[in-house]
């Protein structure tokens, strides 16, 4: 498709703009018109089936019904759930406002159970109070919505506009509020604006963060169009999120993206149990203390885990089927019906899969006040999106209804949108058609949300949270790079940064709170104890004027319902600024980088000729020679693309030389090293090497290689000589020519041939060599000749360069340690080069115990690991003597892992 101007775009208008057609977004949309807004409601799908809702509910988690449980109580609960970081005004809306919702839903037709006398049949599932109300034809619940949105008085205010996707909120330059949203229509491709008095974000939770243990893209336990676009819209809008290392975790059905569904089981006599059968869980299911438990037990050798339903009676598993296997997920009873199993015979196994953003569930989301306010003026959030922590379903739908009451004081915005914001808009929308080639969106997500799963999921540490931010960096680039050609496509690609900016977000703000708060969710094993002196605080994250991501330390306000453990005192905020991260360039710390070495120019290659009308073209020999190479060709079949004139040819029929093989292959390769054209001398060089163990040694092959050291790059000639040295066609006096050569690398293969002739002599020459790499590998290959000697080490030993040194003691060890070469080791062991000490420690490994005993027990003590364990190593082939065995024990307890390995096994 071609890219929309701007100015084409298709203008919207309202008073109150509703992004998200799920559980929060139709209720917003319903009270705005209700109380006489205009209303404009966007969903990227079709609300007939979006959201959460959108195969029913099985059930409310949270219903404070009167006579069954009070409001403070369930206050408590919730700030309890949440180790006491919640503001409790925005909890309270919940508990006192959603009985009054689960009436407003059941005079719409949603069925709640009820009991013979028609009271509402709550049960209890959490430690204490009863919030669990079922719903037997919760299957409905989306098209009982539905049907009040299209009614004919809420159809004259509320426009409903499928397949449209808003991808940045718009702020007015003057004041900073919400004016209304650019948008991307995902069907036609056309580009979308939108002016609004208030605007209600509704998008659900960030459910696409990690990726699924089961590796598909869209097979979260959230909604998998919830890929955080709310999120990135509100963070760039400037609003302030709050409690995004918070983590969303869930115990689900392993395999399968489905919940284990403890509150439907739990009531009917289902439990969690190890595979021993027993209950483990001592903490409440709100909190991610009891996904903490949950993890334990799995990775213990208590693990499985289950949800327990064999158990029951068969009318109990009957009434679970006929829940579990419609109403939550229509797919459910296919899946264990594939395995076989049945709730009669087989308890259910769990497991732990994604994580993700989400208020409803942990507490990460959009700072909201108790009217669902966020911190930019009329910019709302409600639902999962909304930072209102275990507000679940009646909590979406009551900060639904505050969003849609509070935004329907305004009126449609009239000025002019700003045009920077949407040419930013539009840009992040349509890139990808600019090249539709490009790195597909299925790829790049997949890759972005591994990253989540290696560096971001619990337990956290700062060094993995620090590689993930740098992933996060680079990867910014690469969905730059993503291609498209569909509409489809660009609203996928543009879910993409959404989840970028979340996974950035979840990073950073892990990074940021440096104590271990919430269980699972927020396992810091750098900062392992919750601090609720420093940290009895939200963290709210926003973008800066800079647009960098910066955090305020905000102490939680006095609670409006005491509860025992937490004292929050109110206060100032804490500004912290940007997140520092920790250094993960190296393992450990190093004085100093070693000094890089000069690279060679590249040799530059010669264009190709440019064919008529402009563009280069590629010659249909190659189509040609590609074709032929299917049918695996001789060589003489291959020889007139070996000579054609053109060079990308000659490339390519070396390329097929080495895919095929044929008789002859070696010599051609070998003749091909002095191609005329660097790139085929390169190729020709890579086959060489990669098909050396397989080509049989010849005089005519041999010859080639030895016309190929002449050659004037260094690769072919490091190539030649490699396979000289393999196929056994050279000697020691023809390998001593290249120790002249100009380039180390092929000083350094001639010194790896002179060793495959024992040629000590001449590998005695090289210990002067200039380059030090070249004089190391001299060290090591006087070591690796079939009848080693030290005197050859002598002016190694002696070497200025540390470096050097070190492999000379090293290779004592092999060449053998007499008196004189271990006092020389000896003294070494107090080099101040850490390399000389464990060069020192090595050799010694073959010097009498006498001298090397004591001198490596001293070593034991050595500020520096490697030392250490190349003293270890070296006394294992003493161990047979009491000193030795001595200090071995003595480093049974050394801090380094290896050392205390490999003196235990001494």
């Amino acid at each position: 498709m071609d890219i929309p101007a701007i100015g084409d775009a298709e203008e919207l208008s309202c008073d109150v703009l509703v992004i998200g057609g799920g559980t929060a977004g139709t209720m917003a949309a319903l009270t705005a018109a209700e109380r006489g807004a205009r209303v404009l409601l966007l969903e990227k799908a079709h609300v007939r089936h979006s959201g959460a809702l959108a195969m029913g509910m099985d059930g409310v988690n949270n219903a404070v019904v009167p006579g069954r449980a009070e409001p403070d109580d369930y206050v408590a609960e919730i700030t309890r759930a949440n180790d006491g970081v919640v503001d409790q005004s925005t909890v309270r809306q919940t508990a006192t406002r959603g009985f009054a919702m689960v009436q407003r839903l059941e005079s719409y037709g949603v069925k709640f159970e009820k009991d013979e006398h028609g009271e509402y049949a709550v049960r209890q599932v959490h430690r204490s109070g009863s919030y669990v109300l079922p719903m037997p034809e919760g299957k409905d619940v989306k098209k009982v919505l539905y049907r009040q949105l299209r009614r004919r008085e809420m159809r004259e205010r509320i426009r409903i506009e499928n397949r449209v996707m808003p991808v940045r909120v718009l702020t007015s330059p003057e004041d900073g509020r919400a004016i209304g949203a650019a948008a991307l229509n995902t069907r036609t491709g056309a580009f979308v604006t939108v002016r609004a008095g208030a605007v209600v974000l509704a998008t659900g939770p960030c459910g696409r963060l990690g990726l699924p243990a089961s590796g598909y893209l869209y097979g979260t336990y959230e909604n998998p169009t919830n890929a955080g676009d709310g999120y990135a819209m509100a963070y760039h809008a400037g609003a302030a999120l709050t409690g995004i290392e918070c983590f969303q975790i869930n115990p689900l059905i392993k395999d399968y993206n489905g919940p284990a569904c403890a509150y439907v089981a739990n009531p009917f006599g289902g439990y969690q149990v190890n595979r021993h059968g027993e209950r483990f869980v001592d903490s409440d299911y709100w909190s991610g203390q009891m996904m903490a438990e949950f993890a334990a037990e799995l990775a213990s050798d208590r693990g499985p885990v289950y949800l327990k339903l064999s158990h029951l009676p068969e009318e109990s598993v009957a009434s679970l089927e006929s829940i579990l296997h419609t109403t939550e997920r229509p797919t459910r009873g296919t899946f264990h019906a594939g395995r076989g199993h049945d709730y009669r015979t087989h308890d259910i196994e769990m497991h732990i899969s994604e994580i993700g953003l989400c208020g409803g569930h942990s507490a990460s989301g959009v700072r909201v006040d108790d009217h669902a306010r966020t911190t930019v003026p009329r910019l709302y959030a409600a639902g999962d999106l909304a930072s209102v922590p275990h507000n679940y379903m009646i909590g979406a739908f009551v900060f639904g209804d505050l969003a849609g009451e509070d935004a329907a004081r305004y009126t449609a915005y009239e000025g002019a949108l700003p045009a920077d914001q949407l040419a930013a808009a539009h840009e992040l929308i349509y890139r990808p058609l600019r090249h539709p080639d490009g790195p597909p969106q299925p790829q790049v997500e997949y890759k972005l949300r591994r990253f989540v799963n290696d560096y971001v999921a619990p337990p956290k540490t700062g060094a993995k949270l620090s590689l993930a931010v740098a992933a996060f960096d680079r990867m910014t680039d690469e969905i730059a790079e993503m291609g498209a050609r569909t509409a489809h496509e660009l609203m996928r690609c543009a879910e993409v940064s959404f989840i970028r900016d979340c996974a950035e977000m979840a990073a950073r703000s892990s990074l940021a709170r440096t104590e271990s708060r919430w269980g699972l969710y927020h396992e810091r094993l750098d900062h392992p104890e919750r601090d609720d002196t420093g940290w009895l605080h939200h963290l709210d994250l926003r973008k800066s004027a800079s647009g960098a991501m910066e955090f305020t330390a905000r102490p939680v306000e006095p609670y409006l319902v005491p509860v025992d453990g937490f004292t929050p005192v109110g206060g100032p905020s804490r500004h912290l600024g940007e997140v520092d991260l920790v250094p993960v360039a190296t393992a450990g710390p190093r004085e100093a980088a070693p000094a890089a070495r000069a690279q060679a120019a590249p040799v530059p290659r010669p264009a190709p000729a440019p064919a008529p009308g402009g563009a280069p073209q590629a010659s249909p020999r190659i189509l040609e020679l590609l074709s032929l190479a299917e049918e695996s060709p001789d060589l003489a079949a291959l020889t007139p693309y070996l000579t054609d004139p053109d060079p990308a040819v000659r490339a390519a029929a070396v390329a097929a030389l080495g895919e095929t093989v044929p008789a002859g292959a070696g010599p051609a390769l070998a003749a091909r090293l002095a191609d005329a054209d660097p790139g085929v001398r390169a190729a020709a060089a890579a086959a060489l090497r990669e098909l050396v163990e397989v080509l049989p040694g010849g005089p005519e092959l041999g010859a080639g290689l030895r016309t190929a050291l002449a050659a004037p790059d260094a690769a072919v000639r490091s190539a030649a000589l490699e396979a000289l040295r393999a196929l056994r066609l050279g000697d020691a006096e023809l390998y001593a020519l290249s120790l002249a050569d100009a380039d180390p690398e092929v000083r350094i293969h001639a010194v790896r041939a002179l060793v495959s002739v024992d040629a000590v002599p001449e590998l005695a020459v090289a210990a002067a060599d200039a380059a030090r790499e070249v004089r190391v590998a001299v060290a090591k290959g006087l070591a690796s000749v079939h009848a080693p000697e030290p005197a050859p080490l002598d002016p190694l030993l002696a070497d200025p360069d540390p470096l050097v040194r070190g492999a000379a003691l090293a290779a004592l060890a092999r060449t053998g340690c007499p008196d004189r070469y271990a006092r020389t080791a000896v003294a070494a062991l107090a080099d101040a080069a850490w390399q000389v000490r464990a060069g020192a420690a090595t050799g010694l490994s073959a010097a009498a115990a006498e001298a090397a005993v004591p001198a490596l027990a001293k070593a034991l003590a050595d500020a520096n690991a490697d030392v250490r364990k190349a003293a270890v190593l070296a006394l294992l082939p003493h161990r047979a003597g009491a000193e030795a065995r001595a200090a071995l024990a003595t480093a049974v307890s050394d801090p380094d892992a290896d050392v205390r390995a490999y003196a235990a096994r001494g």
